[in-house]
């Protein structure tokens, strides 16, 4: 029961890994970011809003949403955890433990966030440990009806494609913790110049896209690998558009918000080709 119980639990576990990604985006680019100014607690004597509060009802509500969140993602990690030891999935259960361990340290991250003021280190820290969730999840959703042996000699290309893939994530934060999108008009940014970068940041899409390319064809690669990287590529040329576009309309909040999530997709996608290229995968019989 619990192992065909398996696809569609972790299925809802990398969702909402992803939503709270997108959640958070939501935070930040309305300016609620400290809607809820203390933490744990939205205000020093509730745990929700309340009306009236300085801070504002709606930029409460949504921050407070946001956290909301964090507590259907900790019933999802025990849903999953208790799944997989009913599976006897031995091979599974870090990954599983990581999920549930991994939101506790996102609550530790935002309470820092909060009591510092929105400074941009711990918020790209934030979202950064989110990020490593959805690589766990994405490796549990696919893992679930296979086993994983890692390749003894990993190619070179697969760690370089997957080193870029993680550089262009954390200099997309940077990008943001320097932009007007930093979650309230009084929080810190990074001391870059927004257009200095930005352009690092594109340049390095543009490596990133030019050696996925190289990959392709030059990459000793299965033809599932090539299949993968194909989705990266169309996920990526359509990431890196919205990108410029974003950028010269001045970085509305709504054009910011589908970047977030199509960072989201581009990773999901750059993780599953790094599976498939550093691991061999042998199906199981799930009785």
């Amino acid at each position: 029961m619990a192992t065909r119980l398996m696809r569609p639990i972790l299925a809802v576990l990398l969702f909402l890994q992803s939503a709270i990604i997108v959640t958070g985006g939501a935070v930040r680019l309305t300016g609620s970011g400290l809607g809820c100014p203390t933490w744990p607690r939205c205000t020093a004597d509730s745990y929700k809003p309340v009306v009236g509060q300085a801070e504002g009802h709606f930029h409460s509500w949504i921050e407070f949403s946001n956290r909301l969140l964090t507590f259907a993602l900790v019933v999802g990690a025990i849903v999953a955890i208790i799944a997989v030891l009913k599976s006897g999935r031995k091979d599974l259960r870090v990954l599983a433990a990581f999920q549930f361990i991994g939101i506790f340290g996102q609550g530790v991250l935002g309470g820092i966030t909060v009591l510092t003021k929105l400074n941009p280190i711990p918020v790209a820290g934030h979202f950064l440990l989110s990020i490593a969730l959805v690589a766990a999840g994405t490796t549990l959703y696919y893992q679930w009806d296979s086993k994983f042996r890692k390749i003894p000699s990993i190619p070179v290309f697969a760690r370089l494609h997957l080193f870029l893939a993680t550089i262009v994530i954390i200099l997309g934060t940077l990008v943001t913790g320097t932009g007007p999108n930093a979650g309230d008009w009084q929080a810190p940014r990074f001391h870059f110049k927004i257009e200095s970068i930005a352009r690092v940041h594109s340049d390095v899409v543009i490596i990133f896209l030019l050696l996925t390319l190289a990959y392709y064809f030059l990459g000793k690669l299965s033809q599932e690998s090539k299949r993968l990287i194909r989705i990266l590529g169309v996920i990526s040329i359509a990431q890196g558009t919205l990108g410029f576009i974003q950028y010269y309309q001045g970085v509305p909040p709504l054009l910011v918000g589908a970047h977030l999530l199509g960072s989201i997709f581009v990773w999901i996608a750059a993780w599953r080709i790094w599976l498939s290229t550093s691991r061999t995968s042998t199906p199981i019989s799930l009785g």
